[in-house]
């Protein structure tokens, strides 16, 4: 996130805010579609973080502003439909990845797509109403909060592509891998961890999406003891790390910041750390620690097998 990591860092507070106030923005409404057009089970509204939505007929021409959709929609079938993404939407590989911006969306530009269904994460200068003026359904998906927050996303980008057997099918199969993860997983060890966003350094607290993840795992946060915790996302100082001492250190910069146990271990205290000595930092893909969709099976994964390691060790 140097630059996007920082970019995500701040970014990330705001989309959090609008998480808790989307339900007062206005809906996006498209006009009406000739009978001919409307496939099983359309017209459906959708009930997303600007209200009820309504999308006439099954879409064909969807543009995508944020990677977490834009892997949902791929997920539950929606790929063939999707004609454009953001640029920092890079999963799955063949995503139609442009030069449009999900942190500062261009209205101009997003309707040059021709598009019949958006999606974004974040209602930068008042974009969703500015695109709803147009008549093109606009669904405003948040970054998740909690775990169940994130299904519910799946599940509204399902029934607003006609794909909704796939996205529920799709979210049983998360929870149940989740579920599976957590309860295989030690428990009772009180082992403390410490997850990096960037080498500012910014963490997470429990109160958030990620750290409810590694909650999942009766792992126990130090940042919750951060002296300001931002919204759930602290800005901690080398010395509060240092002196907090934690068990396991993620790693959520590798990919932006080029982060490792190397790296940590030059910084001033953190030759010393618990983490770094007993080989217990583990390395994230920037990506799939950051985003609410499918991909966050992996990162249950590489958080389970990390405890199992170090209660083995």
């Amino acid at each position: 996130m140097r630059p996007v990591r920082t970019v995500f860092a701040g970014a990330l507070l705001g989309l959090l805010a609008l998480a808790g106030c989307g339900q007062n923005s206005t809906a996006s409404v498209s006009s009406a579609t000739p009978a001919a057009t409307v496939a099983p089970g359309f017209p459906v509204t959708v009930q997303a973080g600007n209200g009820p939505v309504v999308i006439p007929s099954r879409p064909e021409r969807i543009v995508s502003l944020s990677p977490s959709a834009t892997e949902s929609l791929f997920a539950v079938g929606a790929g063939p439909q999707v004609v454009a993404v953001d640029d920092q939407s890079n999963h799955p590989a063949e995503a139609p990845r442009s030069d449009l911006s999900g942190f500062q969306p261009n209205v101009e530009a997003i309707i040059a797509r021709k598009p019949d269904l958006i999606v974004l994460s974040n209602d930068t200068d008042g974009v969703v109403a500015k695109l709803g003026k147009l008549n093109v359904p606009v669904l405003l998906e948040p970054a998740a909060g909690r775990l169940d927050e994130a299904y519910d996303q799946i599940a509204d980008l399902g029934a607003a592509t006609g794909n909704k057997a796939r996205s529920t099918e799709l979210v049983a199969g998360m929870r149940k891998q989740i579920e599976e993860l957590a309860a295989a997983a030690p428990k009772g060890k009180n082992l403390t961890y410490y997850h990096e966003l960037d080498k500012t350094p910014y963490s997470a607290t429990s109160t958030t999406f990620i750290g409810q993840i590694y909650g999942l795992f009766g792992l126990t946060n130090i940042a919750d003891k951060a002296p300001e915790a931002a919204g759930g996302y602290p800005k901690l100082s080398a010395e509060f790390v240092a002196k907090a001492d934690p068990d396991l250190v993620f790693l959520a910069d590798t990919k932006c910041c080029g982060q490792s146990r190397e790296t940590l271990a030059k910084r001033p205290g953190w030759s010393r750390l618990s983490a770094i000595k007993n080989d217990r930092v583990v390395a994230l893909d920037d990506d799939v620690a950051s985003r609410w969709g499918p991909r966050v099976v992996d990162l249950a994964k590489q958080v389970g097998d990390a405890v199992q390691k170090a209660t083995n060790s």
